[in-house]
């Protein structure tokens, strides 16, 4: 670092100031320059992840009538670009396996940016993950089992009951999140809250009419493993004939993980002929990188026994390496809806990433 000479001459003032000294201040001022002008460089730099994962899949049912007792072929394949621009973080993603239509094929998953400045107040806009249920945000590689709850699928806008087509849990809207209150103890943020307002129309589609649809959580974490939530969902989709199918759900839940996991929760649709669901997973710690599940699952269309479809299940998955996984499956299905109302499902899964 340069520093001055000393000077022994009194105040230093332009007239006094020589040659040698002002070749010394310049040179100190443009030694601090690059430092500056990099610091600027680095926080506009972005800063861009590749990745994708793979998911594939055999399986076989009793159930007498199947259209196939067996089949195997891609469950998913997702590629995906993480991004980071100061601030803002952003993500596109694409799923890319299926057939060509538009919506039920390869089409866009996700589409977001958020600005991330603040742990306490976040910014969301684009299309990405209705903030309903705890398993609905869930990558498929944490769930503990080969699929999503009955509960996702039917009340969280994946083959939603309103006829709204496959949107993976996904909308285009605006959402607020953030987590509160650090824990002195180990770092955890005691609560968290999100609520965004989102088209109702499932991803990839325009949206059919002025209402939105409101949807929000807030959790509370009285330990860092554990998370105890209630969310709120209201608004309607109005599908190809026209018509306005309306929403009116709420879902309490609980989700644990650390070596033992556990989670459960239990969601209410009040429209529309109204529903209900819930279910329960536990999985156990990992012994040589093989951990066990047990789930039970059910949903009820229109709040009956009569319209019941349970599962009771058993999972067992293997990670020889982070980055893959083999995971087999085994569901006993008590399904009313079926003229085979007792049948079992099985299936093997693979999943690798990169």
């Amino acid at each position: 670092m340069f520093r001055m000479p000393p000077y022994h001459g009194g105040p230093i003032t332009p007239k006094a100031m020589n040659k040698k000294h002002l070749l010394i201040a310049l040179a100190i001022t443009l030694a601090t320059l690059p430092t500056g002008a990099q610091s600027l460089k680095d926080d506009l730099k972005q800063n861009t992840h590749l990745g994708g994962y793979v998911i594939a899949k055999g399986n076989a049912t009793t159930r007498d009538d199947a259209e196939k007792k067996a089949d195997m072929g891609l469950r998913l394949v997702r590629l995906y670009i993480d991004s980071r621009l100061g601030d803002f973080a952003m993500k596109l993603q694409m799923q890319v396996n299926g057939n060509t239509n538009s919506i039920n094929g390869p089409r866009l998953v996700d589409a977001w940016v958020e600005w991330q400045h603040w742990t306490e107040m976040r910014v969301k806009v684009g299309q990405f993950k209705r903030p309903f249920t705890f398993e609905n945000p869930m990558h498929p590689w944490l769930l503990g089992r080969g699929t999503y709850s009955q509960l996702a699928d039917r009340l969280a806008g994946f083959s939603d009951r309103t006829g709204e087509h496959a949107s993976n849990g996904r909308d285009f809207g605006l959402q607020l999140q953030g987590d509160l209150f650090k824990s002195s103890i180990d770092g955890h943020r005691w609560l968290h809250y999100q609520a965004g307002v989102f088209t109702g129309q499932g991803i990839n589609v325009m949206d059919k009419n002025t209402r939105k649809d409101l949807i929000g959580g807030l959790w509370v974490a009285p330990v860092k493993e554990l998370q105890v939530g209630i969310f709120g969902w209201t608004g309607n989709y109005v599908d190809n004939n026209k018509q306005t199918h309306e929403r009116r759900r709420y879902a309490i839940g609980a989700n644990y993980n650390d070596r033992w996991m556990a989670r459960a929760e239990f969601a209410v649709d009040n429209a529309d002929g109204k529903a209900d669901a819930w279910y329960a997973i536990v999985g156990t710690p990992s012994w040589h990188r093989t951990r066990l599940f047990a789930h039970y699952d059910v949903y009820r269309e229109a709040k009956s026994w009569d319209n019941a479809k349970s599962f009771y299940g058993l999972s067992v998955q293997h990670t020889p390496h982070p980055n893959l996984m083999v995971q087999a499956n085994w569901a006993f299905a008590d399904d009313r809806t079926a003229t085979d109302s007792h049948y079992h499902n099985v299936d093997v899964q693979c999943y690798w990433r990169f």
